[in-house]
């Protein structure tokens, strides 16, 4: 069981999904993250954006269990968690979705729906998995994320396209009643039509009651899913409540390169 600090009291309707306090980072003299405050709301899809080497990365890590931190506070629901690995990430309703998929390219739709949590069929010391229970909800979840043509879920994930292979990831971290899904870059080196696919997939997770933290370099993507917007630069967060609809692409450009915290708050207001 993933360790859990004491409980807050009981949480408020305002209370953040997540809510990361003052957290720091360091590879020795290296400090990739400093002193970051950052939230995801219930239902709630947060843009995160930055040059390469802003702490989106090292954020990310940390949110997913894959690194520790050095010091600070996550709170999930108001009560403070401590995430030691993935598996507490996980057991906490963070599925973290990374521009790879994460996925056995070798194995079928169905077994990487459900790699590490298979069903299993008769006494449970057998073993067994339960293959057609597999089979039976991966149809339906390859449904439920706009995939139309009839692919059989023990087509192995290697023969898929990147944006089939992207709904697959999706639809494993909505299967299993994730509350916060991290997309890291789900859009790179996809075409057209499967990018697209991709930010409908986006949708539909927050219409389901779903928050995601989607990163990505093509602003366009972001502006065109997104609630609010987050810039970091330096292991830092310059910005942390940009309104897309109301805040031009260029605006956000010059945040993410580089712009005053006077010039910020004059170019967001």
């Amino acid at each position: 069981m993933p360790d859990t600090g004491p409980d807050t009291g009981p949480n408020t309707e305002a209370e953040p999904l997540i809510r990361m306090v003052n957290i720091c980072k360091s590879y020795g003299r290296v400090q990739a993250l400093l002193d970051v405050n950052f939230h995801v709301n219930e239902r709630e899809i947060v843009g995160l954006l930055g040059d390469n080497g802003a702490g989106k990365s090292t954020l990310i890590k940390v949110l997913s269990g894959a690194v520790p931190i050095t010091s600070g506070d996550i709170f999930i629901r108001g009560r403070k968690v401590v995430l030691k690995n993935t598996g507490d990430a996980i057991a906490h309703g963070i599925e973290t979705i990374y521009q790879d998929s994460a996925l056995v390219t070798q194995l079928s739709i169905a077994r990487n729906l459900f790699l590490g949590r298979e069903p299993l069929k008769g006494p449970r010391f057998l073993n067994r998995m339960d293959q057609d229970a597999m089979n039976t909800v991966a149809r339906d979840l390859l449904k439920q994320v706009g995939i139309t043509k009839n692919i059989p879920p023990t087509t192995p994930i290697g023969s898929l396209s990147g944006g089939e292979r992207q709904a697959v990831a999706i639809a494993r971290a909505m299967h299993f009643d994730s509350d916060l899904i991290i997309l890291d870059e789900p859009t790179n080196n996809l075409g057209v039509a499967e990018t697209q696919g991709v930010l409908s997939f986006v949708r539909s997770a927050r219409d389901s009651g779903h928050s995601c933290i989607f990163i990505a370099h093509n602003i366009h993507h972001v502006f065109q899913v997104v609630d609010r917007i987050v810039v970091m630069r330096r292991g830092k967060v310059v910005a942390d409540d940009i309104d897309p609809k109301t805040t031009s692409v260029a605006e956000v450009e010059r945040v993410i390169t580089g712009m005053s915290e006077a010039e910020i708050k004059a170019a967001i207001s």
